[in-house]
């Protein structure tokens, strides 16, 4: 067991020397031995809660990161955090809280890890946002850090065919439409998510956990196995030793979290089908180590990747499936086999990608994983839009479509906020062939940046999803499909172009180019602007999300509400 020279690490300042005895009596209050005081302290942080079955399961896991840390000679201190969870926010005020939510995750885990000196952070999350709002703290914090998802849900069964909780929503519109009945709409929810974890398809929850394991934060393979399996501990106890390993060897999370290793991350993301907030998060994490990585250079990879993991929404499969023929390291080895993965980044084993990758045996089986040289499509699941509708650009995923449904034109329909949008398609007033326009839903102006899954599974529940199409400066949930534009930037508040449509301006979206476009004029754009009333008002003048509005930054470079690494003095692992 390795012996740690406390004179270089944060938890001298609360253990060490005789001004230490107040604390150090705190610690003897609490069970700790001596020799325990005095060695290594981990923050082993987990978002539990009962808001959820995504992060039910965290208490239990965090046991075994804390046996893992102690057999290799730290002394684990559990911390929890918040989480707002989609799911269970979606479709109402509460989703304004969700992204805000990711700041307030990772502000927590900073000050908890700051006031007390912790040397090192293993990080559980279950919940979308508190995946990267784990990893943006550890970034930030730039102590030795190891990250492990909570794992996904196991997939329901309804008339003989696996459902998810996208079934749900997507069973809502079908109701809506007379489709079915309030009976199968009562034994289908009742049955679609049977345990704890995160939603099973390649959502966000799951997204984001297969960037944690290609950007290297967490233990190869970690991140599959489904939440109820025992075999998670496993992991847990591994992901514990292995913060010890990087702590002995002074790899901290900037070591793992590059511009190289960020890339492998949008490539995993692009090969399946993976969430469009990872063009969200991406940006966010890079910020937090002072790099530049924006939605266009997400978006520049999304481009060249090809897509060949068939998860949903766009494919058949889930996470457990996924896990089960070799899980993101056989990904890899395929985005490797075609010159797509940086070898030379490190990971959370302390060991480099290309090491890790010469490890895994399995290979491609075909049906989950095709080949990467005879992928789906040969472009990624998720493209980058730009054009005068959208000068920051948008984003959009296509997973699942044929080139034929990647290009739309049509009349706009326009809606001030979600809830005129979920009106209209519940009373069927919109037309087949219109661009339904979303707006005042941006991090700043909703403020909150929404995502808009009830009204896109009310759409497809419809039999609409290929018949209209959908740009917001809002979110889609990573559940979303059908032809659905989101993160067009600047948003409406801040006076960008989405906020100057009308009713029947025509509206171009084109995948294949990337294209997104108004058929005005930049005179007639101008002449609507100087017209501008200005950003609409909220009712949130007070409180955590007036807080937010005033701080939060462009969609395009991760809705972040600090200046990050780059204004930094000082790096909290040194003081």
């Amino acid at each position: 067991m390795t012996k740690f020279d406390k004179k270089i690490l944060p938890s001298r300042h609360v253990t060490e020397g005789p001004a230490r005895a107040p604390h150090r009596s705190y610690m003897y209050a609490m069970g700790l031995s001596e020799d325990e005081i005095h060695q290594p302290l981990i923050g082993v942080a987990t978002c539990w809660n009962e808001a959820a079955p995504c992060n039910i399961a965290l208490n239990r896991q965090a046991q075994s990161v804390k046996m893992g840390v102690k057999e290799a000679g730290g002394t684990p201190r559990e911390f929890t955090t918040i989480t707002v969870t989609d799911g269970i926010a979606m479709g109402h005020e509460g989703m304004r809280s969700s992204l805000a939510s990711r700041e307030a995750i990772a502000d927590t885990v900073e000050l908890t890890m700051r006031g007390h000196c912790y040397d090192a952070l293993v990080g559980l999350a279950g919940c979308d946002k508190s995946l990267p709002g784990m990893m943006m703290a550890m970034v930030r914090l730039n102590v030795p850090s190891v990250f492990i998802y909570g794992g996904s849900i196991l997939p329901g069964r309804f008339q003989g065919k696996d459902v998810t909780v996208q079934d749900v929503f997507e069973a809502v519109g079908r109701h809506q439409a007379g489709a079915n009945s309030d009976e199968e709409l009562r034994a289908l929810e009742k049955v679609a998510c049977p345990s704890a974890g995160a939603c099973g398809g390649q959502f966000t929850a799951n997204t984001m956990a297969c960037v944690s394991e290609a950007v290297g934060l967490a233990l190869p393979n970690s991140s599959g196995a489904p939440a109820p399996y025992e075999s998670r501990d496993a992991y847990g106890t591994a992901s514990g030793e292995a913060v010890m390993n990087l702590l002995d060897k002074r790899i901290r999370a900037r070591d793992v979290v590059t511009l190289k290793s960020l890339e492998n991350a949008a490539r995993v993301v692009a090969c399946t089908g993976g969430s469009t907030n990872a063009g969200l998060h991406l940006p966010a994490i890079a910020h937090e180590a002072g790099l530049e990585f924006f939605l266009d250079d997400v978006c520049e990879i999304f481009k060249d990747t090809p897509y060949f993991v068939d998860l949903k929404p766009g494919g058949q499969y889930v996470a457990k499936d996924l896990y089960e023929v070799g899980g993101v390291p056989v990904v890899m080895k395929e985005l490797r086999k075609i010159g797509m993965i940086h070898e030379d980044c490190i990971t959370a084993t302390g060991r480099s990608m290309g090491e890790e990758l010469d490890l895994i045996e399995r290979e491609a089986d075909g049906q989950v994983i095709y080949p990467a040289a005879s992928p789906i499509t040969k472009t990624g699941g998720v493209v980058g839009l730009k054009g005068n509708l959208a000068p920051q650009g948008a984003i959009v995923k296509v997973a699942g479509m044929s080139e034929e449904e990647q290009v739309f034109s049509g009349p706009a329909r326009v809606f001030e906020n979600e809830e005129e949008a979920f009106e209209a398609v519940k009373m069927r007033s919109y037309k087949e062939g219109e661009v339904i326009v979303i707006r005042n839903e941006g991090p700043a102006g909703g403020p909150g940046m929404r995502e808009m899954l009830a009204t896109t599974a009310a759409l497809s529940g419809q039999g609409m999803g290929k018949k209209v199409a959908l740009i917001t400066d809002g979110r889609f949930s990573g559940a979303t499909r059908g032809f659905c534009v989101g993160h067009v930037g600047p948003e409406a508040a801040h006076g960008g172009p989405i906020a100057l449509i009308q009713d029947g301006d025509v509206i171009t979206i084109n995948a294949i180019t990337g294209e997104l476009s108004v058929d005005l004029s930049d005179d007639d754009l101008a002449k609507r602007k100087d017209a501008w009333a200005g950003p609409r008002e909220t009712i949130y003048a007070s409180g955590a999300l007036w807080k937010y509005a005033q701080l939060v930054g462009e969609t395009y470079k991760g809705a972040v509400t600090h200046p990050g690494a780059e204004a930094e003095r000082h790096v909290y692992a040194d003081l």
